[in-house]
């Protein structure tokens, strides 16, 4: 078939074809070389990774980059090379010289625009300067003043979330709490940006099939923008829409379009996200425009669901498996919950107790496991790209020259025995308790946000989130894995996705009546 094929071309096109042959295979093979022995050439990887990105495109689609890169950290030292390109860096200083320096993000966040390349965030914005302007317009909507103005919806949300936990308990039947987690964390993202949840606790169940397209789109925007040149074109304006009905982004855009279209419709909505930014908008069109409204909502959605359901998840799980872990915390809880209840008699009446954020505050335990929770399972596990100065940066003992592309890797820093010590890939809580001097010290390397001009935005919510559902879940439930010996999964895309860990619930023999901080009617 071959033979008659080469036949049927003509002599000329014959001698074109391996013209082109004989210059294309020596330069691809110099190119292979070249960045093999010459390109970070001193900086120890996996053989695949210093000739092509498609090493590390597969680990990231597989869902496990995160732990066989910090796998590669223990294995080859502080600097592992991931593609021809670039370096992870788990040096104790490279948070400092790296994140904490105005230093441009690599490329792969250019393409980090939906619906499509017209749509500008702050996270798409490589340029420091420009990066940090584009954050000043919208930071308003993510102060902590703010945010607490939402509270008594996310109360109302919460109420949902423990009804469906009341009937699972009053029927013995397992419950998958990481599905329930998703719903809670995506309804209270519709609260907080549009005033409306998205209605995934209503229903108790999937709309839309999105929970798969989450998963879909997490892989699809893990690995593309290491490919820009493709990701550009599936999100340029000329090809963006008729991708759009293929790419998983489908749900996550389309449903943000709309809810904002209909939060702008809305009389009765709260000063919620959107409320900021149109009246930024409003006062200065020309520096954040409509489109740059809708790429914030659109953005902020995922971003902040996938990072407060891996945290939910993770405090969860790790806290049933240790059955002191979790019985200190109910002690702490119910203790402060006695405490409230002798304070606010009057308030005694209402049915469904939860926690305020204020009363949260104040219950060290409760804040100790939030912070090991998110220390062992950092929500967030892509490697965070900066590109060395013209300068050139000195990192620990290595020196890079200027345009390296360097990322921290979040989950090899918090697991780094180096910094936590030989129990560093323990549960232990009881590490962020004692004097001030060494809690610091620690505080020093806890980044799950990043560290920086481009930190995450939203952690004043997931601090919010964490500290009004968990102490009122702890406090109202006990918890057992179905299978106790049996380890929760979970994928790794730009943020963790854990999941298979079902659970048997059971109300607690306490009053119901009892008052903690604010409450739904």
């Amino acid at each position: 078939m071959w033979t008659s094929s080469l036949e049927a071309i003509s002599p000329i096109a014959l001698i074109k074809i391996r013209s082109l042959l004989a210059f294309a295979i020596p330069f691809f093979l110099i190119v292979l070389l070249w960045r093999r022995y010459w390109t970070l050439r001193d900086i120890p990887g996996p053989l695949p990774a210093a000739f092509t990105r498609l090493w590390h495109a597969r680990i990231i689609k597989n869902g496990t980059h995160a732990r066989d890169i910090t796998a590669l950290h223990l294995q080859l030292g502080h600097f592992v090379r991931i593609s021809p390109d670039e370096v992870s860096v788990g040096h104790p200083d490279g948070p400092r010289k790296l994140l904490l320096e105005a230093l441009p993000k690599g490329y792969w966040y250019k393409t980090l625009t939906f619906p499509d390349s017209t749509y500008k965030t702050p996270m798409a914005t490589v340029d420091p300067k420009e990066k940090i302007e584009r954050s000043r317009l919208l930071a308003s909507a993510y102060t902590t003043s703010s945010l607490l103005q939402s509270e008594q919806a996310i109360n109302t949300q919460v109420e949902l979330l423990m009804r469906w936990m009341d009937e699972h308990a009053a029927s013995s039947m397992s419950m998958d709490l990481s599905k329930f987690f998703t719903f809670i964390a995506y309804d209270i993202m519709g609260e907080v940006i549009f005033s409306k949840s998205f209605g995934f606790l209503e229903k108790g169940g999937d709309i839309e099939n999105s929970l798969q397209q989450g998963l879909e789109f997490g892989a699809y925007v893990a690995v593309l923008p290491y490919f820009p040149w493709l990701q550009g074109l599936l999100v340029s304006p000329l090809f963006a829409s008729f991708f759009r009905l293929v790419m998983p982004s489908n749900y996550v855009v389309d449903r943000s379009i709309r809810a904002l279209e209909q939060r702008k419709q809305n009389p009765d909505a709260r000063f919620d996200y959107v409320a900021h930014w149109l009246r930024t908008h409003e006062s200065h069109p020309d520096k954040l425009t409509a489109k740059d409204v809708q790429a914030a909502a659109t953005s902020n959605i995922s971003a902040g669901a996938d990072t407060v359901t891996c945290a939910l998840q993770s405090f969860i799980y790790h806290t049933i498996r240790h059955p002191t872990v979790w019985r200190r915390l109910q002690d702490e809880i119910d203790e402060v919950a006695a405490e409230k209840q002798q304070q606010e008699e009057e308030s005694a009446s209402q049915e469904h107790p939860i926690f305020s954020f204020a009363v949260a505050q104040k219950l060290p335990y409760l804040q100790a496991c939030i912070k090991e929770c998110m220390r062992i399972c950092p929500p967030s596990t892509i490697g965070l790209q900066r590109v060395a100065p013209p300068e050139g940066i000195t990192i620990g003992d290595r020196t890079f020259k200027a345009g390296t592309v360097l990322s921290v890797h979040l989950p090899s820093m918090l697991l780094s025995e180096e910094l936590w010590g030989a129990g560093a890939r323990d549960f232990v809580p009881e590490r962020w308790l004692g004097n001030d001097k060494k809690t610091a010290a620690l505080d020093k390397y806890f980044i799950p946000f990043g560290l920086g001009y481009n930190s995450c935005v939203g952690q004043n919510l997931v601090r919010i989130e964490l500290s009004k559902i968990l102490p009122t879940i702890v406090r109202r439930y006990d918890i057992s894995l179905v299978n106790p010996g049996q380890e929760w999964t979970y994928k790794t895309y730009v943020a963790a996705v854990p999941g298979n860990w079902p659970v048997y619930i059971k109300r607690r023999g306490v009053d119901r009546n009892a008052v903690i901080g604010c409450h739904v009617s």
